[in-house]
């Protein structure tokens, strides 16, 4: 896969850049702050693009701006921005700057993810191929602000922890061993929660988690419904 890093720590950029080499991929530009981001993006067509959330000047939103940017321009190209600490007003610019109606893939991950190289690399590949995957404390701010939702308060605990799990990146499969149940348990309880959560079926399979966030961060009814990554359909 072809990536370009924007990522103002030098130590970490260079980490991020031999991390990726040694897994088989392509680095065609680490940039240092996001002053020609969209020209070398143009340059280089990356097949994903990972970000900082705060990049000079002024360490604020530089990094979100930037992902912001290059989705409006390519709403396809996926993009995995990186945040030091759970910024939920930043992670849900993201979450709702990124219409469900796009089709590109997303990721915010916390810093500290990287550090689990084998975990850090599988959510590359899995946002390179398509997938929503989502920091699990980001997705657990996200829901606890919606928490009194009167949709959520239809959820068992059970459903409440899914979707978590769903809105993570994870595939039925790996939803049912952490849980240590079937997957036809787990789809059983994934069909129950969007029924709560008045969420249609439809024929856009990978933007179903990207939907139910926005749903849930909103509280109103999304266009599309959630996707489950890898394929997986409910």
């Amino acid at each position: 896969m072809r990536i370009l890093i924007c990522e103002d720590s030098a130590l970490l950029r260079a980490g991020l850049v031999r991390l990726l080499e040694d897994a088989g991929h392509e680095i065609v530009a680490a940039l240092p702050d996001a002053g020609e981001l969209t020209t070398r993006v143009a340059e280089t067509a990356p097949d994903l693009c990972i970000l900082d959330v705060r990049l000079p000047p002024t360490y604020t939103d530089e990094g979100i701006r930037g992902a912001l940017a290059l989705r409006a321009a390519d709403p396809a190209l996926p993009v995995l921005v990186l945040s030091q600490y759970v910024e939920e007003r930043y992670a849900s610019d993201l979450i709702t700057g990124s219409g469900a109606g796009q089709r590109g893939a997303l990721g915010y991950l916390l810093k500290d993810r990287v550090a689990d190289v084998s975990d850090f690399l599988d959510a590359v590949e899995r946002i390179g191929a398509g997938a929503t995957v989502l920091d699990p404390e980001v997705v657990a701010q996200l829901l606890t602000r919606r928490g009194r939702d009167e949709r959520m308060a239809r959820l068992t605990e059970r459903e409440r922890t899914v979707l978590a799990l769903i809105a993570e990146g994870k595939s039925n499969q790996a939803i049912a061993s952490t849980l240590f149940v079937s997957e036809a348990a787990v789809e059983k309880h994934i069909t129950s929660l969007f029924q709560k959560l008045d969420l249609e079926q439809d024929e856009h399979g990978n933007r179903r988690v990207l939907a139910a966030l926005v749903h849930l961060e909103h509280g109103t009814t999304a266009p599309t419904h959630p996707t489950l990554p890898n394929g997986a359909d409910r």
